[in-house]
């Protein structure tokens, strides 16, 4: 009747089964400070990681603990597993994707072995973040119990 528009939201989904919290509650300054961006976190329970958005894989890392993904509306999204976890040396995870990979949001990207990871000593908290801050606005986690693929855990706008 007024002209008026709603804008509308993107959604990543919860990339793992767990706890969806704010960025800030990670035991990491460089995720908790938002200096590589801005996102959630997952305290995971279950251990198949897959992709919160439709998109191309873009980096794999070596050591298999991270992996970013361009979403379709072109904001590339870190999925980190567990802090401090690349001192593993790929040790506790496994791959199912590679660079260059379309992927659609639910696919399984990755495995982990919660257990090995927490035997040494390691944080599982998982960020989930944007790392194109420039692209986008009005960044919200949706905290809480999450199912991987099913719930959403972040929203935000595109600029």
């Amino acid at each position: 009747m007024f002209g008026f528009k709603k804008e509308k939201k993107s959604e990543l989904m919860a990339a793992i089964d767990g706890k969806v919290i704010e960025l800030a509650e990670v035991p990491d300054a460089v995720f908790a400070g938002k200096i590589v961006g801005d996102g959630c976190a997952i305290i995971p329970t279950g251990n198949k990681v897959l992709s919160p958005v439709n998109g191309i894989v873009v980096t794999v890392m070596e050591t298999l603990h991270a992996y970013c993904i361009e979403g379709e509306d072109g904001v590339n999204i870190l999925i980190h597993i567990g802090i401090d976890t690349v001192n593993l040396k790929g040790e506790g995870f496994k791959t199912f994707v590679k660079v260059g990979d379309e992927v659609k949001a639910g696919d399984q990207i990755a495995e982990v072995d919660l257990e090995l990871i927490a035997s040494k000593g390691y944080k599982l908290h998982t960020p989930i973040i944007i790392l194109d801050m420039e692209k986008v606005a009005d960044c919200k986690c949706v905290c809480g119990e999450a199912k991987a693929g099913k719930t959403v855990a972040l929203t935000y706008k595109k600029n």
